[in-house]
């Protein structure tokens, strides 16, 4: 079935006939052009984001995660977005040297509404800006210092259908593929999947910041 492209929507006339209503009053009045004061506690609480990018391969996200209130509200309309440890992959900032615009998504533990923060960004590496957002004495390597265009919050449908925030509907870890055998399995055995795994935790324990 979705090998068939008879019936692809392909233009906004086209997405229009299928979605006829259009958005309604409540849909469009909760868009402010700055972090509204009702707006910030959203993301003063928020623990974790999702970082959308766009770059010459295509799109990416990336999650991002630390104690609430780590991207920080620095006015109205920027917002700083600290780069901890992490792989050295550096897509999200790639991206933007090539493209300055980013989305965020932010989530908090047990509130169904998110919210979504569209803007454009650039990568500081000033010393004092990153010295004042350490953690544990460690600096972060580089801050997003992104401009908001648009904030808006996400109705908790979403969330709800999923029930993300059910402890019930949790998995144990161990459902689903380890990141040791999906690494040794497409690296061909390179890698040694059983030793990944066991020294994980404690690596990324120690690694955090």
């Amino acid at each position: 079935m979705a090998a068939d492209t008879a019936h692809d929507l392909t233009s906004e006339a086209a997405l229009r006939g299928v979605y006829a209503t259009g958005p309604g009053d409540t849909s469009l009045a909760k868009v402010c052009d700055h972090v509204h004061p009702l707006y910030r506690p959203y993301i003063e609480a928020a623990p974790f984001a999702v970082l959308a990018t766009r770059g010459p391969n295509g799109l990416d996200t990336s999650p991002r995660g630390d104690g609430p209130g780590f991207v920080v509200v620095a006015d109205d309309k920027t917002l700083l977005l600290p780069d901890r440890r992490g792989n050295q992959r550096i897509d999200s900032l790639r991206n933007v040297v090539h493209d300055p615009h980013v989305a965020l998504l932010f989530l908090i533990p047990g509130v169904g509404e998110a919210l979504r923060v569209n803007g454009s960004a650039r990568i500081s590496a000033s010393p004092a800006l990153c010295a004042s957002l350490a953690v544990d004495g460690k600096a972060p390597a580089s801050v997003l210092v992104i401009r908001v265009a648009s904030v808006f919050f996400q109705c908790a449908r979403a969330v709800k259908r999923s029930s993300l925030w059910d402890a019930a509907a949790q998995i144990g870890r161990d459902a689903l593929p380890s990141p040791g055998l999906i690494l040794q399995t497409l690296s061909e055995s390179r890698i040694d999947g059983a030793a990944y795994d066991a020294a994980l935790q404690a690596r990324q324990a120690a690694t955090l910041y």
